[in-house]
């Protein structure tokens, strides 16, 4: 039963398109009765005016988004529009940020009838106009928007030209502050959105204890990225926060329905999620009131399960699907052409489509009085001494700086695995830490991958442990056979501390939703917000040079070449050499902030060749001379990776018996000495003198490179004087069911071919640094054992 308070007509009547089912009015009146009886709401009147004041604000809303797409000013009176008044070329994904707005709308309203702050994260980042018509009008902009976007008739012209406007400024950046997806320019925006999918899975690692996040997901990306209905296997009320997804079941992609739909829509989606633990609720999605009572009764059932003493994993999560039409509130609603522009024809051209276009802003006018009376009802932040929406935690995130360990520096010439190192000093960091959350991304095999003592510490996380292994209802170690699953638990931690593991192939996987990190925190530099979360490590280890034995599925240094392509202040490539120089890396990695860094580690034994002071200097720079000196070789043999330092320094050996003057020198962050391709770039990279003096010009070099030759090549242009003084040998994409010396030699990167390369580089005769036997194998024609150790001249 409903409350004896009499309704409101100015509530449950709606406003516009926006009507309230009978059940929906019911369900809400209990709340308001809940939420009052526990003195979390001053009185019943005030509460339905927030319900009636959100209505409002919704269509105004959606009115604005309609005007983004289409129009080049608004008329708050509420007067039809002229051809002259409509963009020639309208865009805008429209659909999807009309059903957005109601949700979005929603979500404030749960916070004001809670007193809350809650995070929010958008997947369908191509809807940002409902969230930058929302902001405009509440006025919660972001500090690059504030003074130019507003409630005005002018402010929210300003808005809906600049939308889409292509406005590009001398620095070649965009010249407004708005773009067609949700970035650091969209107050409270944390991901871009770009890459459908990736929200649903990052959205359960991202609130800490006590923290409460909205996640509005995408009934397409549904069908694109599958690991999101794993969320129940990784929530506990022990180390995480509430986190209540909401779907937009629009029904419609971009040419046709979704996948969802043609199975059944919502009963079937219902269905299919208890099957995976969830608890889901299906609700009205054009109604804001509807959204809002999900949210909050959503959160109530996480905190009932969370109160239970004996409480049983996996708990029942929250879903709420907002049943609705893409496009709902405007014409076109429900058909393809929702998704971007729902008119038949353009209304600046088109008589029929500028008719229509007005009779849809009429429906969901608001007369200027009652609009400013509806934002003036929820701008209740002051009172409830809660910060506005844009400030919510997930937003901000600036966990303490972690204490960073001494690594237990290994000795110089011992023989050892990098990964053992890795796995050493990580306990000790998680040890030394323990007010910072932890998670491990782990596709399958860290024990294998000798992360062994990370695996004890942490454990897998499962609802039912194993007896006998090493798993745990609490576990930080997030294992599944899906790499962006994994990755995606490392990277919606951001309140914590984090790592990444995986065979290096299996990496490229991951490439795109460590791109949307990358791109969005580079941005936030950009704009002077840098990102305050710690720096998060790849290590993809079992890589292309010891995976020899897997086929060429498994052998592929292209992870660290695309992300070499990226801003290399946000986006670090690190090969080190042994376990020093890996130690002393992923410790320079956590001292930073806002970065992701792919580290190229082998678990397989290798020499220690860095003492901890040169290791540490190494890394800071970003190269180092290993052995002989440039400034009295004859030629230079840089090597990028470990392998090809163990090469490098044969062929130096090989070299000095031949009586000729070689140096190594050792390459670790390829992006510290690269050409930098604007400001923030310049100082990240060396200068020119600290370059110079590793790499003086004039000498001939042959660059080994555990990549693909010619990438490295573009990065490293500052020491390439061209093909005459330097030659670059790598991965050629060649490989098999080898060892790794067949591996080696099948894409020419042994020392002999370095010393070959060497040879033509000085002037020098072949023959009179390589015997009879290297010169065969690498002219295939000999044997390729012949190079299994140099001759001994």
């Amino acid at each position: 039963m409903v409350s004896n308070a009499p309704l409101q007509p100015s509530w449950h009547d709606g406003h516009g398109p926006i009507v309230h089912r009978p059940e929906t009015i019911e369900r809400v009146e209990r709340l308001l009765i809940r939420l009052h009886a526990a003195g979390r709401i001053e009185d019943l009147a005030s509460a339905r005016a927030l319900l009636a004041a959100a209505d409002r604000v919704a269509c105004v809303a959606m009115n604005v988004v309609a005007h983004m797409t289409y129009a080049r000013r608004i008329d708050l009176s509420g007067a039809p529009l002229e051809a002259i008044d409509f963009k020639p070329v309208p865009e805008g994904h429209t659909g999807g940020a009309l059903n957005m707005v109601p949700a979005f709308v929603g979500y404030l309203l749960a916070n004001a009838l809670t007193s809350t702050t809650r995070g929010w994260l958008m997947g369908q980042g191509h809807c940002v106009a409902a969230i930058e018509a929302v902001n405009a009008l509440t006025g919660d902009v972001s500090a690059t928007q504030r003074g130019r976007y507003d409630r005005s008739e002018a402010g929210l012209a300003r808005l809906i030209c600049d939308f889409y406007s292509y406005a590009i400024g001398a620095d070649g950046r965009s010249a407004v502050p708005v773009g067609s997806h949700a970035g650091p320019n969209t107050a409270g925006a944390v991901s871009e959105g770009g890459y459908l999918g990736f929200a649903a899975l990052q959205y359960v690692h991202m609130p800490l204890p006590g923290e409460r996040l909205v996640a509005f997901l995408s009934d397409g990306a549904f069908e694109e990225q599958r690991g999101s209905d794993w969320a129940p296997r990784w929530w506990r009320a022990e180390d995480c926060g509430m986190a209540v997804p909401v779907m937009i079941l629009n029904g419609r992609r971009i040419e046709q329905r979704t996948q969802i739909v043609q199975e059944g829509g919502a009963t079937w989606l219902s269905e299919d999620l208890r099957h995976n633990d969830f608890a889901p609720v299906i609700v009205d999605g054009h109604d804001p009131a509807a959204i809002a009572c999900a949210i909050i009764e959503a959160e109530a059932a996480l905190q009932a399960f969370a109160e239970q003493p004996e409480r049983r994993y996996p708990a029942p999560l929250p879903y709420v699907i907002a049943e609705t039409e893409k496009g709902f509130g405007f014409p076109g609603a429900g058909t393809n052409a929702a998704h971007n522009l729902p008119l038949s024809s353009n209304p600046h051209a088109d008589a029929h489509a500028r008719a229509a276009f007005n009779a849809g802003a009429q429906a969901l006018h608001v007369a200027p009085a009652e609009l400013d009376a509806a934002l003036d009802t929820l701008s209740v932040h002051r009172r409830q001494h809660r910060p506005p929406e844009s400030a919510h935690a997930m937003a901000h995130r600036r966990p303490p700086a972690p204490l960073l360990p001494e690594p237990q520096w290994e000795t110089p010439r011992a023989i050892g695995s990098a990964m053992v190192s890795i796995d050493h000093w990580f306990v000790a960091l998680v040890e030394a830490n323990p007010g910072l959350r932890v998670r491990v991304g782990n596709p399958d095999e860290l024990a294998s991958n000798k992360m062994g003592g990370t695996l004890a510490r942490l454990k897998h996380r499962v609802n039912v442990p194993e007896p006998g292994v090493a798993e745990s209802l609490h576990g930080a170690v997030i294992t599944a056979l899906n790499e962006e699953a994994v990755a995606a638990a490392a990277l919606g931690n951001k309140g914590g501390l984090n790592l990444i593991v995986s065979y290096e192939a299996f990496a490229m996987k991951m490439l795109g939703l460590l791109r949307q990190e990358v791109v969005f925190a580079r941005r936030q530099r950009e704009l002077g917000q840098s990102p305050g979360w710690i720096s998060v490590p790849l290590v993809v280890t079992s890589h292309t040079w010891e995976n020899s034995k897997n086929e060429q599925s498994h052998q592929d240094p292209t992870i660290g070449e695309a992300l070499l392509g990226e801003m290399s202040d946000t986006a670090r490539v690190l090969f080190p050499v042994d376990g020093n120089t890996a130690t002393a890396g992923l410790r320079a990695i956590y001292g930073g902030r806002g970065e992701v860094a792919c580290v190229v580690v082998s678990k397989r034994d290798v020499v220690q060749h860095f003492a901890a002071d040169a290791a540490q200097m190494a890394v800071a720079r970003g190269a180092a001379v290993a052995i002989g000196s440039p400034l009295n070789a004859e030629v230079q043999l840089v090597a990028i990776g470990a392998y090809q330092l163990d090469e490098a320094m044969k062929a130096h050996a090989h070299l000095a018996a031949h009586g000729r003057r070689a140096c190594v020198t050792v390459v670790l962050e390829p992006g510290r000495l690269r050409a930098p391709r604007d400001a923030i770039e310049a100082g990240f990279v060396l200068d020119d003198a600290a370059l110079q003096a590793l790499f003086p010009p004039g000498l001939p070099r042959v660059l080994m490179s555990h990549t693909r030759p010619e990438p490295m090549l573009g990065v490293l242009r500052r020491i390439d004087e061209g093909p005459a003084r330097m030659t670059a040998l790598g991965y050629i994409s060649r490989g098999g069911t080898l060892d790794v010396p067949g591996m080696l030699f099948a894409n020419r990167c042994t020392w002999a071919h370095a010393v070959d390369a060497a040879a033509s580089l000085a002037g020098w005769s072949r023959e009179s640094v390589l015997g009879e036997a290297a010169l065969r194998a690498i002219d295939g024609v000999g044997n390729p054992a012949d190079l299994r150790e140099p001759d001994a001249g």
